[in-house]
């Protein structure tokens, strides 16, 4: 049962990603108000996050994605909502798009009638620059953020209230990780003003890509808090929930994870991709998979340790990293990342130095300003 069944229908793009040829996106059709998470107390928080999970999803709704060429050419791509409310695009494109040497954001436009009329709403597609040879792709779940929402079902129960109950300005993040995921990827993107479609927006300088085992529902809480704590942005891959192994068994984080990051990865076959993550969600063994299948589009491995000994699988794992001889990092913090950042190379074209110097001077400015907290005006 829905607990808004008579809130208008509206669509939720997720972000998107593209190529040259090709373009993929997601969003969902839901019966729903649209999620806001600004500070409004406590009771404001736990009904906010319920709805998330209470929507109604919307079926066999009809969805039509408008692109909008830089030249100005204008093409539209229809889907139709799934049973869960999904539409997935996947569309080739019909003469190849241009890149550009930076990476960007193109917005696009998805369009829906709700009964009361035309509906649209702008979306988010990443297109990774052609001077890009560096991408990220980054777990979520405890490597930045402690979710509590990814373990079995007794640690869902566990953290219930930490996940329902704070904002995501709230939430608390992995020490460090601001601090080494901004200058690794550029720094925060500040943008004002409302998209429209057809703008070309500029995206971090490597871009990022995010998986995850948390569901859909927890999209706009994930980016909230990203935005609060000035992450870099990138297309998320979750997951859609069921009370079933499917969602609880362990083995399926993993494999969500290895399916994920080999169709991103597939998309760029000319981009060597960081993978970021930690020792609490099988993120070792699914690196290591992915390595001893693409070892020549990874670059460095890094995972943050919780402390707890390795598994015999992670120990099979971390074999075949080193004996493809992928640099691996295993720390249990980031501090300013400097170990992890020359491990990957970048030493050799002079941007890991770059970097850390970002890194170092984000952290003596915050400091400072912790100082300056301390002692008073």
């Amino acid at each position: 049962m829905p607990l808004f069944p008579t809130a208008p229908v509206r669509i939720q793009p997720y972000y998107g990603y593209r190529n040259r040829e090709r373009l993929f996106l997601t969003a969902r059709a839901l019966r729903s108000d649209k999620p806001g998470f600004e500070p409004g107390g406590r009771l404001r928080a736990i009904r906010t996050m319920i709805a998330q999970f209470a929507s109604h999803e919307v079926t066999g709704l009809p969805v039509t994605l408008e692109l909008k060429r830089a030249e100005g050419s204008t093409s539209h791509h229809t889907g139709t909502t799934d049973s869960e409310g999904f539409v997935h695009f996947d569309i080739a494109l019909s003469t190849a798009w241009e890149t550009g040497d930076e990476s960007r954001w193109d917005v696009v436009a998805l369009h829906w009638h709700d009964g009361n009329g035309d509906r649209r709403v702008e979306a988010h597609v990443l297109a990774p620059g052609s001077a890009t040879g560096l991408a990220v792709i980054s777990d979520i779940d405890d490597t930045i953020i402690e979710t509590g929402i990814t373990g079995g079902f007794r640690q869902i129960l566990r953290n219930w209230r930490r996940v329902v109950a704070q904002l995501p300005d709230e939430r608390l993040l992995v020490p460090g990780a601001d601090l080494f995921y901004g200058a690794l990827g550029g720094g925060a993107i500040e943008r004002t003003g409302k998209p429209h479609t057809g703008d070309r927006l500029t995206a971090t300088r490597h871009p990022f890509f995010y998986v995850s085992s948390s569901p859909w529902n927890l999209f706009s809480y994930l980016v909230a808090f990203q935005k609060s704590r000035k992450l870099p942005l990138g297309p998320l891959m979750l997951r859609d929930w069921g009370l079933n192994r499917a969602t609880f068994g362990s083995s399926s984080h993993g494999a969500h994870k290895k399916d994920a990051i080999r169709a991103i990865m597939a998309t760029y076959p000319e981009l060597r991709f960081a993978l970021i993550g930690d020792d609490t969600q099988g993120d070792l063994t699914a690196f290591g998979a992915i390595v001893a299948e693409r070892a020549e589009q990874v670059r460095a491995v890094f995972i943050r340790r919780a402390g707890d000994p390795f598994t015999p699988e992670e120990l099979i794992a971390k074999g075949k990293i080193e004996a493809a001889g992928v640099p691996l990092w295993l720390g249990e913090s980031y501090d300013s990342g400097k170990e992890f950042l020359r491990s990957i190379g970048l030493g050799r074209d002079g941007e890991a130095e770059e970097i850390v110097k970002a890194v170092d001077k984000q952290a003596q400015a915050g400091n400072t300003a912790k100082a300056k907290e301390t002692v008073g005006p």
